[in-house]
């Protein structure tokens, strides 16, 4: 990136549940990019240390949001969507599996007017990943595949965490997915609102639940139902119907 592009462009939402292990140092590496212009964390009504220690933070680019009870990440993103005022926003786990510094990557599209939308996808490229569970690779992309075939697209990772917008796209989308549906619904919206989707590869460091991981099969589930729910299909029914 020239020093002719726009810094400090990106507004940084954050859910977090739960991440005293891991949250000061992400929140340490998202500040350290160049691009950030603003951090907002949401902490979803954690039970351990994550809320106090993201709040002896001292930045000023730095916001911190608490939910009074755990409500899911689609709630926490939901608040934090409202309050980016960044010209660009992404959606950065609270854990390590994401590496802020590819912001430059996924921004590149968007800064050069080719792209509203740009997703990170962990199967695109020669990044490095760290190897896993073999069913949970089948899972996200047999549902990346369920996915497109009701929007129409042709991603290659709906899953992602990695999901950059233009923050006039983020104001014209009404979410309500209070969990991990957030993902299908926000792909669903965005396929049906007409936006420019571009896709950049991305490395992925993936942890085992034992280190803190929490998607699970049911929230695989709920994941094919609102990949219909929210379809231009579903939308012709009216008891389906999203707002």
């Amino acid at each position: 990136m020239t020093g002719a592009l726009p810094l400090r462009c990106l507004s940084v939402i954050i859910p977090c549940y739960n991440e005293q292990e891991t949250v000061q140092e992400l929140v340490a590496r998202v500040l350290a990019s160049e691009w950030v212009a603003e951090v907002v964390v949401v902490d979803d009504g954690s039970t351990d240390k994550t809320l106090s220690l993201v709040s002896s933070i001292d930045d000023p680019r730095l916001r911190v949001l608490a939910q009074a009870t755990n409500q899911g990440k689609g709630a926490a993103l939901r608040r934090g969507f409202a309050e980016a005022r960044a010209d660009h926003v992404v959606v950065q786990d609270a854990d390590l599996e994401y590496d802020p510094a590819e912001y430059g990557e996924l921004l590149a599209p968007l800064l050069a007017g080719e792209a509203d939308v740009v997703y990170g996808s962990r199967f695109l490229g020669g990044r490095p990943h760290r190897v896993l569970y073999f069913w949970h690779a089948v899972g996200n992309r047999a549902l990346t595949t369920l996915s497109n075939a009701f929007t129409g697209i042709n991603l290659t990772d709906m899953e992602t965490c990695y999901k950059m917008v233009r923050r006039e796209v983020v104001e014209t989308l009404v979410l309500e997915e209070d969990r991990f549906g957030f993902e299908p619904e926000i792909t669903a919206k965005l396929a049906r609102g007409g936006w420019r989707i571009f896709e950049v590869g991305i490395s992925y460091h993936g942890r085992t639940y034992a280190e803190g991981k929490k998607i699970g099969w049911k929230d695989g589930v709920r994941a094919c139902y609102c990949i219909v729910r929210y379809s231009s299909l579903a939308a012709r029914i009216p008891r389906f119907r999203p707002r």
